[in-house]
């Protein structure tokens, strides 16, 4: 039954073959909240003319479009794959564990050149309670911010910057993943230290201190600057395919109670650290569990200040970066699902 409202709005995604050539979406997610949009730059006439004060409506032209805008999800435990690998640019591909239902993705950062999405989001009309499709081409992913909170359900915000919109192509149908669950804050651990290796393309790191201090809430972001200018002569006001033009960077924050010796002397001694966020749910088959494990061999804590603001438990903020050791990819998000695909 149609509500009109935003019960019945959708958000779909597809994998471009070629940057920038829509595809029909196939992967659904339930979200929260949506900012997609066209941006239109307009030309304005500024000639004088005698007898004309206002600016004529025959002299104003659309010269660009562009695509711009965030989608906000609960972190699900299936059907995450293919954000992930437009998030870094990996070449993940699903991987059976032994012989059971449970499959691993190994996501560390690539090459974006060639990627591309098509995102359609159905928006309710309230007057008619028609979901009226509006579809997103040659959409990559620049940032994104994993957040993990007391007492809330882990989200991913991932920001799209697209090529154009267009509100003819159909309207796709919604189809979700069978069995599909959501992390909780009560599935998330953290640890600090340890040592990292890396073997056959899989980071992992051995004899790291689950942290010690209460902490409230983690949250990781990553940034791929990329050129969303490239107009030129020849493409109807259509960008060309964005690419990288700047250092990429991998950030986050924790809000926890003071700690000295966990957490400011590590920023004041300037000491490199592995930092480990993992969420882990339920068991897929022999003891596989659903996880998302975001690892950070080398991160450095680059702000932490302890303030006293009253008689309640003194809060610290600490603010992180993710380096290159040289050794390790900067980042490595494993995820393990029943997804065979992404």
């Amino acid at each position: 039954m149609s509500t009109g409202s935003g019960l019945d709005g959708q958000v779909m995604v597809g994998q471009e073959s070629t940057w920038g050539t829509g595809v029909t979406p196939d992967h659904a997610y339930e979200f929260n909240d949506e900012s997609l949009k066209s941006d239109l730059t307009y030309l304005e006439p500024t000639g004088l003319r005698a007898g004309q004060k206002y600016k004529r409506a025959s002299r104003v032209s659309i010269s660009r479009e562009s695509v711009a805008g965030d989608v906000t999800l609960e972190h699900a435990t299936k059907g995450m794959g293919l954000l992930w690998k437009h998030a870094l640019a990996s070449s993940a591909v699903p991987t059976q564990i032994a012989a059971t239902a449970a499959y691993e993705q190994i996501h560390t950062p690539g090459d974006f050149r060639g990627l591309g999405l098509t995102v359609q989001v159905g928006r309710p009309e309230p007057s008619s309670g028609t979901v009226r499709p509006f579809t997103y081409k040659g959409c990559k992913i620049g940032s994104w911010e994993l957040s993990v909170s007391d007492n809330a359900i882990p989200t991913l915000k991932v920001t799209f910057d697209g090529r154009e919109e267009d509100t003819v192509t159909a309207l796709a149908a919604a189809s979700y993943p069978s069995g599909s669950h959501v992390f909780s804050f009560a599935n998330a651990s953290l640890t600090l230290g340890g040592t990292v290796t890396t073997t056959a393309g899989k980071t992992s790191v051995a004899g790291a201190t689950a942290i010690a201090t209460v902490v409230t809430e983690v949250s990781v972001q990553g940034q791929a600057p990329m050129a969303g200018e490239r107009f030129g002569i020849g493409n109807s006001g259509k960008k060309s395919e964005q690419l990288e033009n700047d250092t990429p960077t991998v950030t986050g924050s924790m809000s926890a109670e003071f700690n000295k010796a966990e957490l400011y002397d590590v920023y004041r001694n300037n000491d490199t650290t592995a930092l480990v966020l993992k969420l882990e749910g339920a068991d897929i088959e022999s003891g596989n569990l659903e996880t998302l494990e975001i690892i950070l061999p080398a991160t450095k804590f680059k702000a932490a200040a302890p303030n006293v603001g009253g008689p309640d438990i003194v809060q610290m903020s600490t603010d992180f970066e993710a380096y290159d050791d040289e050794t390790n990819p900067v980042i490595q998000v494993r995820i393990v699902s029943a997804d065979t695909t992404l």
